[in-house]
């Protein structure tokens, strides 16, 4: 039991060190994080509804998840071969397609969940704004 309880604990270990990894040499995963961290910010400003935080929260799990994937292709990939090889561009760059995917529709999410109420927010503080977005 005393090295299952100890196994536990360093995968938790190994994992926060991959995380740290990521944050020290991904400059993508910064530009996440201030987004994220943006995201989490006005939908507390917003006071969103839980189901809505919920969504926030798996979407930008799923940003994160996606980009550190990514990153252990590339890894995998530079530790098998130093050459330019056909088979490792296409795993890089399978790598990065399902991170844009991720980020792309975490910007439409975004736009569906925080789009409306910050709209309705900001009408009153900006003269005639509500004209001028419905303007043709």
């Amino acid at each position: 039991m005393r090295e299952f309880i100890r196994s536990r604990i360093l995968s938790f270990k190994y994992a926060f060190q991959g995380w740290g990894y990521a944050m020290r040499t991904q400059r993508n995963v910064w530009i996440h994080s201030a987004i994220a961290t943006l995201v989490f910010f006005v939908g507390m400003w917003l006071r969103l509804p839980a189901r809505d935080w919920a969504v926030i929260i798996l979407t930008a799990a799923m940003v994160f998840a996606a980009e550190f994937m990514n990153t252990a292709i590339e890894a995998v990939v530079d530790l098998a071969t130093s050459e330019h090889h056909p088979l490792a561009k296409i795993g890089k760059d399978v790598g990065a397609a399902a991170v844009l995917v991720a980020a792309l529709a975490a910007v439409l999410i975004g736009l569906l969940i925080l789009g409306p109420p910050l709209l309705q927010k900001l009408t009153p503080l900006i003269p005639n704004f509500y004209l001028l977005i419905t303007a043709h």
